[in-house]
């Protein structure tokens, strides 16, 4: 089946072991888990239940510990007209998580042009208005705020350009243009929008360490041919499939209100959202009840093994799915209960993280350093 993925399109059944093909990324083995939980004192459920399913160069940040060089992390999202939702949160979850097991600097770019480039807004001023409350939702998901800079790009731009001159002049159109599928409509601040993306990967004379999603990995294959030219480390990245939309397989958009749970819903709407999700279950309860669920191809189950801490409850629900134990509507009201208490929890920190916030951008100990941050122009 026929699908698109690019950094600002998803559309159709993603085939995520075609994607490691196409992309030239490795799969996570268990070996590599493993080394991973010895050396962090633990493994992420992300990690563990295979939603960060692929890489390039973990292993290579693992060595960098090893060495003692360490390494640094950078994430980030883009603001659009629509509040967050909770497909934008685990790369920031698993960001914070490797700053709190390594001890080390985390750096979170808020592109607020690249929704305005991309045709995605019609004006600047519709991304002005959710900015605000993009930094206080991460703030609020416990980064350490001495070691975390927090910053927009075009309150930010007077240091990130020299980078971005310099590392532009390395790419050329063509490249581009594979890489990302420009077209004679794409705007030329789009265009260029890379190379300001690639600038944070500079940051740092280590290895940077990038969590996202699978769609992001173009900016780094393109940091990846160049960085080594300008005396920098290639970028590492571990890579996650999609949050799945509520009502099929794919990416959550915040543009469809009933496929995405967001930040700003309140309970009803979140339980009704929920109830109307797409499952794997029987078209009947009684032939549920005798032939079982399909957890496998089930959305609701999905979202489970993504919010749901603990182990032995998404192993549970997962086999008393397949022995039709636990009907679908039951299973979509755990998952309620859950979701509205992660959304409430989170809502309530970013409602008082305004001290936090202005840390991490401006007067915490990585933020003051990086105000005087300029970049070694060769």
């Amino acid at each position: 089946m026929p699908y698109t993925v690019t950094p600002w399109t998803v559309e159709g059944d993603v085939d995520y072991e075609r994607l490691v093909k196409e992309f030239g990324v490795s799969r996570i083995t268990q070996d590599l888990r493993e080394r991973l939980r010895r050396l962090a004192g633990g493994l992420h459920p992300f990690i563990a239940r295979d939603f960060y399913y692929a890489h390039r160069d973990l292993d290579k940040v693992l060595d960098d510990v090893e060495a003692g060089r360490g390494f640094f992390l950078y994430t980030g999202i883009a603001p659009s007209r629509g509040p967050m939702h909770l497909g934008h949160i685990p790369s920031f979850m698993l960001t914070r998580w490797f700053q709190e097991r390594f001890g080390v600097n985390a750096y979170i770019m808020i592109p607020d042009e690249e929704k305005f480039w991309a045709k995605k807004v019609d004006s600047l001023r519709a991304v002005e208005e959710r900015v605000a409350e993009v930094e206080r939702i991460i703030a609020a998901l416990g980064f350490d705020p001495d070691r975390t800079f927090m910053f927009r790009d075009r309150e930010y731009i007077y240091h990130l350009y020299d980078a971005a001159v310099v590392v532009a002049r390395k790419i050329n159109y063509s490249v581009a243009r594979a890489v990302f599928g420009f077209t004679g409509e794409t705007s030329i601040g789009l265009v260029f929008y890379p190379a300001l993306q690639i600038v944070p990967t500079l940051f740092e004379r280590r290895r940077p360490l990038i969590p996202c999603a699978i769609d992001q990995d173009p900016y780094w294959r393109i940091q990846r041919d160049i960085a080594e030219s300008l005396g920098y480390y290639k970028t590492a990245t571990i890579l996650s499939k999609f949050v799945p939309p509520l009502l099929g397989m794919g990416k959550m958009s915040a543009s469809d209100p009933r496929n995405a749970i967001y930040v700003t819903d309140d309970e009803e709407t979140i339980r009704k959202k929920i109830m109307a999700a797409l499952t794997g279950g029987a078209p009947t309860v009684a032939e549920q009840r005798e032939k079982g669920g399909n957890p496998d191809v089930c959305v609701v189950y999905r979202w489970h093994t993504l919010f749901q801490p603990d182990d032995s409850v998404v192993a549970g629900i997962y086999e008393d799915c397949r022995a039709g134990k636990l009907i679908c509507g039951d299973c979509k009201r755990m998952l309620a209960d859950l979701i509205v208490e992660f959304v409430n929890r989170l809502r309530e920190r970013a409602e008082k993280a305004d001290k936090l916030v202005e840390k991490m951008k401006y007067s915490g100990r990585l933020a003051r350093r990086m105000w005087g941050w300029e970049f070694e122009v060769p």
